[in-house]
């Protein structure tokens, strides 16, 4: 293959399309926490039979890290992700037909894990072109995916409130039909890099974690960086429901608006990659998060401290995530399927340790709990990133 080839695979109108149906894709992961309520009333739920809702669809997401995501590897791209708009198709008419809310906890597993989408075109958009322009692929697809969750509850709650919870699965059914025939029209049909029988190919994904030293660093590192953020969009609710600022739930919604700062990262980073490097641009992430913690902390009860807190760690978050994928997808572009699956279940991981510590801290300790625990996070995940090796390439270092 030439240098010029990869180029030519990944076209404008096909990074457009990729990114639309990772953002669409990436949605079907939130759709159900704004219409929480009106599931409730329709079935009658407690509160812990309600919060299995998106409890299922984050389990069915994680079990699909697992023990799809590696398929990418082995199978040709195109026709899994054909099979996967399928099933989210079909999961979400199931979750429209739903009579009781044991089938609707089996749709939304499904949806979870359909939405295994998002993390088949993220490696196979990095396969199809050179390193130096990785980078800036991978900032692009990023954007879609932050765009996504940032909008999904917004629509979710639109069409909800208008149109009945049900709805909501009827539009997703049908931006998941629509995208899937394009994707299934205009992607290209790769050539696997894996000839592995199914259960050989999941061992083989423990093992490569096993025999990559720096994998291990790269997500140890992108886990607990994601506790942190998670230890904030956890506990940030409740933090601004009480005093001095006392706002509602639709007022702290609109922090989510403030969170689009992580889709400017997300596409800077991108081209700040070969310039910096990734090791050295995560380590300025991390500074800028942790400056960005500290100043809530500081300020504590101030909007103005919390807003430029927010954005700055936003920035800093989704900027470091890009900057370690490029050097994840770099380890074996014959695995990177099942490097990605890996490496985002620890990410996953990461953010559900961030959720439960962070709410832990608050309960403990009160917003000070939370900066504390959001830096400690931050100090253990710039030790993993020193410990990497950086490695050199023709144009870049990553």
């Amino acid at each position: 293959m030439t240098h010029s080839e990869p180029e030519q695979l990944l076209s404008p109108f096909m990074l457009l399309l990729m990114t639309t149906a990772i953002a669409s894709t990436a949605a079907n992961l939130y759709y159900s926490q704004p219409i929480l309520p009106l599931i409730a009333n329709e079935f009658n739920l407690s509160d812990s039979q309600l919060g299995s809702v998106p409890g299922l669809t984050q389990l069915g997401y994680a079990f699909a890290l697992l023990f799809i995501s590696p398929l990418g590897d082995s199978v040709v791209r195109r026709q899994l992700i054909g099979i996967l708009s399928c099933v989210l198709v079909f999961a979400c008419g199931m979750a429209v037909w739903a009579p009781n809310i044991t089938i609707l906890l089996i749709a939304v597993f499904l949806i979870g894990a359909s939405a295994n989408i998002t993390q088949q075109l993220i490696p196979f958009a990095a396969s199809m072109v050179s390193m130096e322009n990785k980078g800036t692929t991978l900032g692009t697809l990023m954007m879609g995916l932050t765009i996504g969750i940032l909008l999904s509850r917004t629509l979710s709650g639109l069409v909800g409130e208008l149109l009945g919870w049900r709805s909501v699965f009827v539009m997703s059914a049908l931006l998941a039909a629509l995208l899937g025939v394009l994707l299934w029209v205009f992607l290209p049909s790769n050539k696997p890099q894996a000839s592995l029988r199914y259960w050989p190919l999941i061992k083989s994904t423990l093992s490569l974690f096993c025999q990559h030293k720096s994998l291990q660093l790269f997500t140890f590192s992108g886990a607990l960086w994601f506790a942190s953020f998670n230890v904030l969009w956890a506990t940030l609710a409740i933090y601004v429901s009480e005093a001095p600022f006392d706002y509602n739930a639709q007022q702290a919604g609109l922090f989510g608006v403030i969170a689009l700062a992580g889709v400017i990262g997300a596409k800077v980073s991108g081209k700040w990659v070969n310039r910096f490097g990734s090791k050295t641009l995560i380590k300025m992430a991390l500074v800028l998060a942790a400056v960005g913690f500290a100043i809530t902390g500081l300020f504590a009860g101030n909007l103005i401290s919390l807003i430029i807190g927010i954005i700055l760690i936003d920035f800093a978050i989704f900027s470091a995530q890009v900057a370690n994928q490029v050097r994840v997808f770099s380890i074996d572009p014959t695995a990177q399927s099942r490097i990605n699956g890996i490496y985002m279940l620890g990410y996953y991981l990461g953010g559900a340790l961030g959720s439960v510590a962070g709410l832990r801290a608050f309960s403990l300790f009160q917003w000070p709990g939370v900066v504390a625990i959001s830096m400690l996070f931050i100090l253990f995940s710039a030790a993993f990133n020193s410990m990497a090796k950086t490695k050199q390439h023709s144009l870049s270092t990553v």
